[in-house]
């Protein structure tokens, strides 16, 4: 069975940047959208600057989430810019904090206000959307049912449809569709075919 019972998720529309100065120290933030793990190492990569004292950075996405304090004392940076990433429900989302130290210390309560304040200031500002979870199954169809159906799930918003293989009789269609909406796909391709067809979505 399905759960539609979702807490709502958003990611970023765009990369955003925001700086601020503490105690002398300079912190900016970026924060972006990143859809995979690879995309995430890239951002940070592109977003350290090599002048920078320090550049503390944390992503999510998902179950998974990594955090770098880069030099700064352990748990005092990383971690705080990842909690202003869960925060504010966000995911699918990469965020470095460069720090240009400014010859005051913060100790490590001043250093966990600043890296997560920057970032959460960054995240604030930025620009959100939803994030909708999809759902993939397949539906066995007849030839003469085939293009109806094709084209009645395709005219659906967020629902893509393609052909899997083809049998002796028709053929097997794969669908995506927002989680929400599987229940109403799988409705109307019983109507259509006359209750012949049924999604079969995976779990």
């Amino acid at each position: 069975m399905l759960d539609e019972r979702m807490v709502e998720r958003f990611t970023l529309v765009e990369r955003t940047a925001r700086e601020q100065e503490i105690k002398k120290s300079r912190f900016i933030a970026v924060a972006g959208p990143v859809e995979d793990e690879a995309a995430a190492k890239a951002f940070i990569a592109a977003l350290s600057d090599p002048a920078a004292s320090h550049n503390c950075w944390a992503w999510r996405l998902g179950q998974n989430y990594r955090f770098n304090d880069d030099g700064e004392p352990g748990g005092t940076a990383g971690k705080p810019i990842l909690a202003a990433i869960d925060g504010q429900g966000l995911d699918y989302v990469a965020v470095v904090v460069s720090r240009w130290f400014g010859g005051v210390l913060l100790g490590s309560g001043g250093l966990m206000r600043a890296y997560g304040g920057t970032a959460a200031l960054c995240l604030r500002e930025a620009e959100k959307m939803a994030l909708v979870d999809n759902v993939s199954g397949t539906v066995a169809c007849g030839f003469s049912e085939l293009t109806l159906v094709q084209a009645r799930l395709g005219s659906l918003s967020g629902v893509q449809v393609g052909v899997q293989a083809f049998t002796d009789t028709g053929a097997i269609l794969s669908v995506s569709a927002p989680k929400p909406e599987a229940g109403n796909v799988g409705e109307l391709v019983a109507n259509l075919t006359s209750g012949r067809s049924v999604m079969h979505w995976k779990e």
